[in-house]
């Protein structure tokens, strides 16, 4: 099972892969000339939605081309839902989920997938849980059986939750106190979003709160959230929609409806300073600097602006601040900026591993980064980007979108998606469009507007050799 939190930044910068090629186009176009607005690619998926009695929104995507189909049961339900004192709940039904139903003992869900030659796993992030499966498309009712029993009957017991604690606190472990930056990560976002609970705490949750975790109150969580009516079924690749809606209604018609508890999301506190910790990390082996904005929610106009200032400030060896810190004066190994796509408010991140001090004072050497990584952004709120650089970003969205689209399963969690968080699969359609509209002053102006110094919350990372400690204050 995968955690997926806010700390794909960090480990985009701290691993390195080749980009997927796809066999195939992940997508029907028209014909377009990407350069200007008049004529704009155009995706054409044909989503179909239905919504069972019990509430269950359904979306389906037929493509024969490839001969597998994809199951993503997607759950509203993740961080931002949780309660204070009770972190984590969700990422650990993402585990519990696994650990058998009224028909699927425990194990026999990864093992009948497995042996009927396909792959499975869940997510967690602050804004919902995923389940999914990649299966032949011969079976398909196979997958909607396995997801439909744990829905209805997940064995909530004492041996599983416990069982499950115990593996979460060692991911924990595992993933969070032993591993190089990324409590900066977490402590940047509790930074970033401070006063805000549905985003100030990640979703892997605490040790703490695992410990003092109960199982009544982990069963009320799971009563609360895990019912039809606060899930999408994506089903997308082979398959005849007519049979398939045939089978979700079989599979799926008698899950019982439940009460989800209605969320009130609070005012984000405005910030009118900015905020600054030092923490010491005796598993990093460079200095590094993490800085975050609250910035407005995805599917915003002005995000869309902002997702393309983070590609032009810190994505690839061609953006400004790998060229200014990496390749010009050597100052970091490696700089990247992003948008973390939280449903909102969103967080917008630069991330920048420093090389090796070489003799210099490690302060002298932030500072300088510092003061660089202002730079850049003063000039793209002052000039905004080149004409060549917004040629560059048109091709290069365009191609992440669309290469982002070349499975199954990314098209059923994009669809399921687009469903929760916007209420409609098919605008997915649209969303292309929506970043290649983004003019050169749309990015000068939300840099200007958002990413200023009072509105900036940073987490310097100093290795240490001891325990990780914590200080505040400004730079000396």
């Amino acid at each position: 099972m995968r955690f997926a939190a806010p700390l794909a930044l960090v480990a985009a910068i701290l691993l390195s892969a080749s980009p997927a090629k796809p066999a195939a186009p992940p997508a029907k176009l028209a014909d377009a000339q990407p350069e200007t607005t008049a004529a704009l690619p155009r995706l054409h998926l044909d989503v179909k939605r239905a919504t069972l009695d019990n509430g269950l929104r359904v979306v389906l995507l037929v493509d024969p081309t490839s001969p597998t189909v994809a199951i993503d049961v997607v759950y509203d339900v993740g961080g931002r839902n949780e309660e204070r004192g009770r972190s984590g709940f969700a990422h650990l039904f993402e585990h519990m989920m696994f650990q058998g139903s009224a028909n699927v003992p425990r194990g026999d869900h990864f093992r009948l997938v497995t042996s009927h030659g396909g792959t499975l796993n869940g997510t967690t992030n602050e804004d919902r849980t995923n389940y999914f499966e990649m299966l032949p498309s011969s079976e398909l009712a196979l997958g909607l059986w396995l997801e439909a029993d744990r829905m209805k009957a997940l064995d909530v017991s004492q041996k599983n939750f416990e069982n499950q604690r115990a593996v979460v606190k060692e991911e924990y472990r595992m993933r969070v106190e032993n591993a190089a930056y990324v409590p900066a990560a977490i402590r940047l976002q509790e930074l970033t979003y401070q006063g805000y609970w549905p985003y100030e705490h990640s979703a892997i949750g605490t040790m703490r709160d695992l410990d003092t975790a109960e199982l009544d109150w982990v069963r009320a969580f799971h009563r609360s959230y895990y019912a039809p009516n606060n899930a999408v079924l994506s089903i997308a690749g082979d398959f005849d929609a007519n049979e398939a809606m045939g089978l979700v209604r079989k599979y799926f018609g008698d899950a019982k409806p439940t009460t989800v508890p209605k969320l009130e999301l609070p005012p984000v506190p405005e910030q009118t300073a900015a905020r600054r910790v030092v923490v010491e990390d005796p598993h990093a082996k460079l200095p590094a600097l993490f800085e975050g904005w609250v910035i407005p929610p995805s599917f915003e106009p002005d995000h869309y602006a902002l997702t393309l200032a983070a590609m032009l400030l810190g994505e690839g060896e061609s953006s400004r601040l790998h060229r200014a810190l990496v390749r010009e004066r050597a100052l970091a190994i490696e700089a990247a900026a992003q948008t973390e796509g939280f449903r909102g408010p969103d967080m917008f991140e630069i991330v920048v591993k420093l090389a090796g001090q070489r003799g210099a004072a490690p302060g002298a050497k932030v500072a300088e980064v510092q003061k660089l990584i202002d730079s850049q952004l003063a000039d793209v709120a002052r000039l905004g980007p080149s004409d060549e650089e917004m040629k560059k970003l048109r091709a290069r969205i365009q191609a992440e979108f669309l290469f982002g689209l070349q499975s199954n399963f990314a098209r059923a969690q994009k669809l399921a998606e687009h469903e929760l968080y916007r209420g409609d699969a098919a605008l997915l359609n649209g969303e292309l469009d929506r970043y290649l509209a983004v003019t050169k002053d749309d990015i000068k102006r939300v840099v200007g507007k958002y990413l200023t110094p009072s509105r900036r919350n940073v987490v310097e990372v100093k290795p240490g050799a001891g325990d990780r400690r914590e200080s505040t204050g400004e730079r000396r």
